[in-house]
C-alpha cells in the first residue's frame, strides 16, 4: 500500500519541508532523555531508527539505520551521522528480523497507519521496541492550555494513547513518565516549561508540528496571549515557580515493549 506524500516526501499529517528548517537547531537531542532511551535499547547493536528526522536520539555506540521519508530532515542530518534511508514506517524495506530492536521519537502520532507502523517496527526487530512520545491524557496539566488551547487540543488528538501502541504491538509493554529537564535542549512544547518566553519566538514554535494546525491569527492570537501575560506579571503568578523548578513531569513517556518468548 503506498502512502500519500507532500512534494518534500513527509509522509505523516505534518509538511516538513513547509516547518522542518529549523529542527536541526531547536530540536537538538536532550542527554538525559536520551539516556533513557539507551537504557531502554539494553543490549542492542543493531537499531533501525523509524521517522528519524534530522537524527536525534541516535546512539553513538550502535549501529543505526536511520529511516526517514521528508527531504528537509534527511538534509538537516548532521555529516557524522550516516544517510537516512527515504521510506515511510507503514512500508520498511527490510526482511523479518533485521534488527536487534527499533526505535522511534515523536514520530508514531504523525504515522497515518499506527497498527502497520508498529507491526512493522515490531517486524524487523527481534528485541525491544523504544517509542519516545506523548501520552494525550497527560497533555491538559502543561499551562500552555490556558493560553493556547487548540495547540494542546491538536497535540491530543494526534497522539495515540499508550494502550493503543501496547495493543498494536503484542508481547509485553511498559510506559513510564519521562521527566523534563528544565534546560532541555530539545525544543518541544513541555521543554519551556520554565521558560515560556521562548514560545513567543516564531522558529521555535514552528520547530513543534501541532502549531502548523492552528489557523495564522489564532496562533498569533495564542502568542499574543502569553506575551500579555508574561508582561503583566500574571504568568509569574501563577506559574512563576516552574522558573526553578529542576524537571518537569508532562506528557512525556518512553513505551518500551519487548515480544513475546516462544517455548521451546
Amino acid at each position: 500500500m503506498t502512502r500519500s506524500r507532500t512534494a518534500d516526501g513527509s509522509a505523516g499529517d505534518a509538511d516538513y519541508g513547509r516547518i522542518g528548517g529549523h529542527y536541526a537547531d531547536y530540536r537538538r537531542p536532550d542527554a538525559r532523555i536520551a539516556a533513557a532511551i539507551v537504557e531502554a535499547l539494553a543490549t542492542a547493536q543493531s537499531v533501525v531508527n523509524i521517522g528519524a528526522g534530522a537524527g536525534s536520539y541516535e546512539p553513538a555506540d550502535r549501529s543505526v539505520t536511520a529511516v526517514e521519508p521528508s527531504a528537509s530532515m534527511r538534509a538537516q542530518r548532521p555529516s557524522h551521522l550516516p544517510p537516512a534511508v527515504d521510506a515511510v514506517a507503514e512500508e520498511l524495506p527490510f526482511a523479518d528480523a533485521s534488527f536487534d530492536a527499533a526505535m522511534t521519537t515523536f514520530s508514531v502520532h504523525q504515522w497515518p497507519d499506527l497498527a502497520a507502523g508498529l507491526r512493522e517496527m515490531r517486524r524487523v526487530a527481534t528485541g525491544p521496541v523504544v517509542i519516545l512520545t506523548c501520552d494525550p491524557a497527560l497533555l491538559d496539566r502543561f499551562w500552555l492550555a490556558e493560553y493556547a488551547p487548540e495547540v494542546i487540543a491538536t497535540e491530543a488528538r494526534r497522539y495515540p494513547t499508550p494502550d493503543a501502541i501496547a495493543e498494536h504491538l503484542g508481547g509485553h509493554t511498559t510506559v513510564r513518565v519521562v521527566p523534563i529537564p528544565l534546560d532541555c535542549t530539545d525544543g518541544f512544547n513541555e521543554a519551556y516549561y520554565g521558560r515560556p518566553e521562548m514560545l513567543l519566538d516564531p522558529a521555535a514554535r514552528k520547530s513543534c508540528s501541532a502549531w502548523s494546525f492552528v489557523a495564522p491569527d489564532r496562533a498569533a492570537a495564542y502568542t499574543e496571549a502569553l506575551r500579555t501575560a508574561l508582561d503583566d506579571g500574571s504568568w509569574d503568578r501563577r506559574y512563576g515557580h516552574l522558573r526553578t523548578q529542576p524537571t518537569y513531569d508532562g506528557s512525556l513517556v518512553l513505551v518500551v515493549n519487548t515480544p513475546e518468548r516462544r517455548a521451546g
